[in-house]
C-alpha cells in the first residue's frame, strides 16, 4: 500500500503554498472579515493564478484544465484554505465555482454556459436549498410547470451562495412526484430572466452572506433543462458529493493552522515561570488535535482516491464532512482555549476560524444529515462496513 503522494501533486501543492503565503495572506487583515474579496481583487489574483499555470488545474483535460484529479484538488484546496481571504471564497482564485452539473449539458449548452465558466467569463450559482427543505427532495416546493414547449418556474430558494454575482442560476425544481429523490429537475437561468429576482441577504455568523432567491411566474424554454426530466436529484447529487468531499481539505488546512498557531504558542508562553507547552492539560490538547488532523487527513486522501479510480464514493464523502468538520470545529478550540484571551480577539484569525467551523458542521448537509445517509448506506447493504476497497 503506497501512502506517498506523486511528485507532481507534490510540487503542485508546494507552489500552491507559496502562492498563499506571497499573494493570499498580505490580504487577511483586509478581507477576511468581508463576504467576498472586491471584483478587482479577484481579477488580479486570477491573472497571476493563470500565469502560473493554475488556472481550472481541477478540471478534466478535454475541456482545458489541469486534469489533476480529486487528490489534486485536495492538496490545492488545503492550502488555499489556510488563508482568510475571506471564508470560503479563496478557490475561486484558481478555479471557477462550477460543480458537476454542467458537463451533463448538451453541446449547445455548454457552449453557453459551461466554455464560459471555465475561461472565467461567466459565474454561477447552484439553487437546491428551500426553507422547508434541503437534502429531502420531497420537500421540495418550487414547481416547474410544462406549458408546451416552455415551463412556468414558481418558488424560492435560500442560502445560495454567491447569487448576487451569478450570470446563470442551477435551479432545482419539481417537476413531478418527489417520492424516492424522483420528480425533480435541473434548469440553468439566466440573469436578467424576468420573474426572478434576489431576495434576503441572510448575515451569518461568519462571513459567508447567502441569498434568497425569488422564482414569480419565470418562463423559460424547455431546451433550458439539464439532462432528462426528474433526474436532476441524481446530478444535485454529484454535486453534494463532491462539495462534502471538499469539506475535507477545507478543515484540514485551517485545522493545520490553527496547531501549528496552538504549538508555537504553547512553547513561548510562560505561566508561573514555565512554558505552557510543560502542562499536561496543554500537551494532550495538542496531541488530540494532531492525532484528529491526521485521521481526518487519511480519510480524505482515501475518499479523494476512490473518485479517482472511478469508485463509488458517495458514503465516504458524508463521513469526510462529519469527521473532518468536526475536527476543525475541536482543534480551532482547543488553539483558542491555548491562546487564552488573545484567541477570542480579532488580532488572531482564530475566532473567524471558529464561526467558520460552526458553520460548516450545517451547510452542504448537516452533520446529522451526514450520520443518516452513512447509517441508511450501512442498515440497507448497501454499503458494506468495510470500505478500504470497495
Amino acid at each position: 500500500m503506497d501512502f506517498s503522494i506523486p511528485e507532481e501533486l507534490r510540487m503542485l501543492r508546494d507552489s500552491t503554498r507559496r502562492f498563499v503565503e506571497k499573494e493570499l495572506l498580505p490580504l487577511e487583515s483586509l478581507y477576511a472579515n468581508d463576504a467576498d474579496i472586491p471584483d478587482d481583487v479577484r481579477a488580479s489574483l486570477q491573472a497571476k493564478a493563470k500565469a502560473l499555470g493554475f488556472w481550472v488545474f481541477d478540471l478534466p483535460e478535454n475541456v482545458g484544465g489541469g486534469g489533476v484529479g480529486y487528490l489534486g484538488m485536495c492538496l490545492v484546496f488545503e492550502e488555499l484554505a489556510r488563508c482568510n481571504v475571506p471564508s470560503f471564497r479563496a478557490p475561486t482564485v484558481f478555479t471557477p465555482y462550477l460543480g458537476s452539473v454542467l458537463f451533463s449539458c448538451t453541446p449547445e449548452q455548454q457552449k453557453k454556459y459551461l466554455h464560459p465558466v471555465i475561461g472565467g467569463e461567466k459565474r454561477t450559482c447552484f439553487a437546491l436549498t428551500e426553507a422547508n427543505g434541503g437534502s429531502d427532495p420531497s420537500q421540495m416546493r418550487t414547481m416547474a410547470v410544462r406549458e408546451g414547449d416552455n415551463y412556468r418556474i414558481n418558488g424560492n430558494k435560500i442560502f445560495i451562495t454567491g447569487a448576487d454575482k451569478a450570470d446563470f442560476v442551477q435551479l432545482f425544481a419539481r417537476t413531478g412526484d418527489t417520492a424516492a429523490g424522483g420528480g425533480v429537475s435541473c434548469f440553468l437561468i439566466d440573469r436578467g430572466t424576468p420573474g426572478m429576482r434576489l431576495g434576503q441577504n441572510f448575515e451569518l455568523m461568519s462571513p459567508d452572506r447567502p441569498w434568497e432567491i425569488v422564482f414569480e411566474d419565470v418562463v423559460v424554454p424547455a431546451s433550458q433543462m439539464v439532462g432528462e426530466p426528474g433526474k436532476g436529484w441524481e446530478l444535485a447529487r454529484g454535486f453534494l458529493d463532491v462539495g462534502r468531499l471538499i469539506h475535507g481539505p477545507k478543515a484540514i488546512g485551517r485545522a493545520e493552522r490553527a496547531l501549528e498557531m496552538a504549538v508555537e504558542y504553547a512553547k513561548q508562553r510562560k505561566t508561573f515561570g514555565e512554558p505552557l507547552a510543560n502542562r499536561q492539560a496543554i500537551q494532550w490538547m495538542i496531541a488530540d488535535s494532531a492525532v484528529e488532523l491526521n485521521a481526518a487527513r487519511l480519510m480524505t486522501y482515501h475518499a479523494a482516491w476512490k473518485a479517482d479510480q472511478g469508485m463509488n464514493f458517495h458514503v465516504e464523502a458524508s463521513q469526510v464532512k462529519l469527521y473532518a468538520d468536526d475536527m476543525y470545529m475541536r482543534v480551532v478550540d482547543r488553539a483558542i482555549q491555548i491562546h487564552g484571551g488573545i484567541g477570542l480577539s480579532r488580532e488572531l484569525p482564530l475566532e473567524l476560524m471558529f464561526r467558520d467551523a460552526r458553520s460548516r458542521t450545517i451547510t452542504e448537509g448537516s452533520s446529522e444529515m451526514q450520520r443518516t445517509i452513512i447509517a441508511r448506506e450501512l442498515l440497507s447493504g448497501k454499503t458494506p462496513v468495510n470500505r478500504i476497497s470497495a
